[in-house]
C-alpha cells in the first residue's frame, strides 16, 4: 500500500507500505468475515492522511464499525522504509540512510486503543575482550622493542605511528539493534526511537565517510567497547527512563567475524511484550 510518512524537516513523502489487518470473530453465526470492506476501509483512510497512530486508531474504529455483531477486536500493522537524512561525524556532508519500520495499533470494544513501534537500527560492536588482548599484545610488543634503550620521544611517536608498533587490533562487527514498544503517547514517534537509540549506542554505520569522519567513527569505537549484553542494557536503561514508553522488548545481534555464529542478547520491561 502507498504510505505517506512526514518527518521533521522534511516535506511529507509517498512510499511503499505493507500492511497486515486483522478483525476477531466472535459470532459462531457467521461462517467469516467482511474482507472487502476491511480492505476499502484501509484505502481511504491511508490515501487522505499522514501515516500516524491517530490514522490508524480512526481506521481500527471504522473495521469495528463495519463489523458490529461479529467482532470485537482489530489489529493492523504497517512496515515501511524510513528515509532519515544523517550527517557526516565530522566532515561537512550528509547522506541517506533508510531503517525499516513498523508501526501497528491495536483495539478492543470498550477499551482504549494501543500503539506500537518496532524497528531495526544497524551499528558497530567492538568486542571489548579483543580490545584488552590488542592492548596488551602491544604493551608486549612496546617492551621487546625498547627494553634495552634510553626512551626516546620521537622514536616512540613514531614507533607508535606504525604498523610494527600497533601490531594487533580488536575485531569489530556490523551489528543490530531490534526493538520494540509500546507507547502511550501518539505523538511518539519513529524518529525519536531510531535518534533514542543511536545515540545510547554511539557507533550507528554512516553514510558519507571521508577520512576524518572514519578516524572520528574509530573513536567512537574505542570508546564504546561492547558485548551484546552491554548494548542490551544501554537500550534497557534509557527506554526506562521514557515516560511515554509503557512496554519494550529488543534483541541485539552482534554478526560475529571472531565465530561463524552470532551472539545475542535480549532484554525487556517484563510485562507482556516478551517478543517480536
Amino acid at each position: 500500500v502507498p504510505v505517506l510518512l512526514a518527518q521533521a524537516g522534511q516535506k511529507p513523502y509517498m512510499t511503499p507500505g505493507r500492511a497486515q489487518i486483522f478483525v476477531s470473530l466472535e459470532n459462531t453465526e457467521s461462517r467469516g468475515i467482511h474482507m472487502s470492506r476491511l480492505f476499502k476501509e484501509l484505502q481511504e483512510s491511508l490515501s487522505h492522511g499522514v501515516l500516524s497512530f491517530t490514522l490508524l486508531k480512526e481506521t481500527l474504529s471504522k473495521f469495528l464499525q463495519t463489523h458490529e455483531g461479529l467482532s470485537q477486536k482489530a489489529k493492523i500493522e504497517i512496515e515501511f522504509q524510513a528515509m532519515i537524512q544523517r550527517r557526516a561525524l565530522k566532515s561537512d556532508n550528509q547522506g541517506w540512510r533508510t531503517y525499516p519500520v513498523k508501526i501497528s495499533a491495536f483495539q478492543e470494544r470498550g477499551h482504549e486503543a494501543r500503539f506500537y513501534l518496532e524497528t531495526l537500527v544497524t551499528y558497530s560492536s567492538t568486542c571489548p575482550a579483543s580490545a584488552a588482548l590488542a592492548r596488551q599484545l602491544i604493551q608486549e610488543n612496546f617492551k621487546q622493542n625498547f627494553r634495552q634503550k634510553d626512551l626516546d620521544f620521537k622514536e616512540i611517536y613514531d614507533f607508535m605511528g606504525s604498523t610494527d608498533g600497533i601490531n594487533a587490533t580488536p575485531h569489530a562487527q556490523r551489528s543490530e539493534a531490534r526493538v520494540k514498544i509500546e507507547v502511550s503517547e501518539t505523538s511518539f514517534g519513529f524518529e525519536k526511537l531510531i535518534d533514542l537509540i543511536e545515540a545510547v549506542l554511539q557507533t550507528p554505520v554512516q553514510t558519507v565517510v571521508k577520512r576524518e569522519d572514519e578516524q572520528e567513527f574509530a573513536l567512537r569505537n574505542g570508546q564504546n567497547l561492547m558485548f551484546c549484553e552491554d548494548a542490551a542494557r544501554r537500550i534497557q536503561v534509557q527506554l526506562m527512563k521514557e515516560a511515554a514508553v509503557l512496554d519494550f522488548v529488543a534483541e541485539l545481534r552482534h554478526l560475529e567475524s571472531l565465530h561463524p555464529h552470532d551472539a545475542v542478547s535480549w532484554v525487556s520491561r517484563g510485562r507482556e511484550l516478551k517478543g517480536f
